[in-house]
């Protein structure tokens, strides 16, 4: 009885061990998303608290950016734990969640050129500025950015519609659900790492060129100092921003890499890590930047945040 009973808590053991690992994987990337996308989630909310916010087109900008990187990173966390509980999905299922991703993921260097562009005329054309940059141009640009990546998302589906699903057994998929999984044919891959090229190069050349022609405006003597510098390091930042959401395009890759040189688990940490630094802190830095760097919002997102903790914790005391 007493030998039955060791292998029986063994076996158990053995059993218990992977989902003791994936849950505490899990918990370690799903607690700094939840965190995360709370923050990301009160920030929104403040874009939309006072008039100056919603009648201001450099925040309404930022408000779209933050709105993509918010929807982004909640369907990659959906992904990211489907995964982890060993959830596979319908073909048709895993395309609309992998298409959501990939719009939601190029509405935001778009946005960033938007935002450049604004900077550059508030800078070198400060008299014209007010009728450049109106809240209905602002609207149009911004429709004119989800119509353009929606095109793209459609061009991308009817390229899938070229794989013979026909041949398949089942619909079901036999590996879980990612954006790598979803380029079914060499077109498909092909035409997602040109179109990505092109996406962030154009970006890259938008945002450098608004940088160069704020610099060179700063050196003039009717230029008011003080705006182009700030203008300037707004720009900085807007390069970092870009640099962070061309880094998720390289995770397939190093993923690719990490799993040839390495071991199985060393491959899933690295996963996890890489998950974490290149697909949820990007998303998040947004929010927190502009949120503590910009005067008007900083001191109503951090009353927003401490009313928000003020009443979880008023909670956790009644519970």
């Amino acid at each position: 009885i007493l030998n039955a009973t060791l292998s029986f808590l063994e076996k158990c053991i053995l059993y218990i061990q992977p989902i003791l690992k994936r849950g505490l994987l899990s918990s370690l990337t799903t607690l700094p998303c939840c965190v995360f996308f709370c923050i990301n989630v009160i920030m929104l909310f403040t874009l939309r608290s006072k008039s100056v916010f919603r009648e201001t087109c450099r925040y309404i900008l930022l408000y779209n950016l933050i709105l993509a990187d918010t929807l982004q990173m909640a369907v990659s966390q959906i992904l990211y734990m489907m995964s982890i509980c060993r959830i596979t999905l319908p073909y048709p299922v895993c395309g609309i969640l992998v298409m959501f991703a990939n719009l939601t993921n190029e509405i935001s260097p778009l946005t960033l050129v938007l935002m450049s562009l604004e900077r550059y005329v508030a800078v070198c054309y400060p008299l014209r500025h007010a009728t450049i940059i109106t809240i209905r141009n602002t609207e149009v640009a911004i429709i004119m950015i989800w119509i353009f990546c929606s095109l793209n998302i459609l061009i991308r589906v009817l390229l899938l519609l070229e794989f013979p699903f026909e041949e398949l057994q089942s619909l079901q998929m036999k590996d879980f659900c990612s954006t790598f999984l979803m380029f079914l044919t060499p077109v498909s891959h092909e035409y997602d790492k040109a179109y990505s090229c092109f996406l962030f190069v154009s970006a890259f050349v938008g945002v450098t060129c608004s940088y160069i022609g704020v610099m060179l405006a700063a050196r003039l003597a009717s230029t008011d100092k003080a705006s182009a510098r700030k203008a300037r390091n707004t720009l900085l930042l807007h390069l970092v921003q870009l640099g962070f959401s061309l880094s998720s395009t390289v995770n397939n890759a190093l993923l690719l890499v990490t799993s040839k040189t390495v071991s199985n688990r060393v491959s899933v940490l690295i996963q996890n890590v890489l998950y974490v630094l290149l697909f949820i802190l990007p998303r998040y830095l947004s929010a927190l930047i502009y949120g503590l760097r910009d005067q008007t919002i900083r001191p109503i997102l951090v009353y927003n945040l401490c009313c928000q903790l003020k009443r979880l914790s008023t909670f956790e005391k009644k519970q």
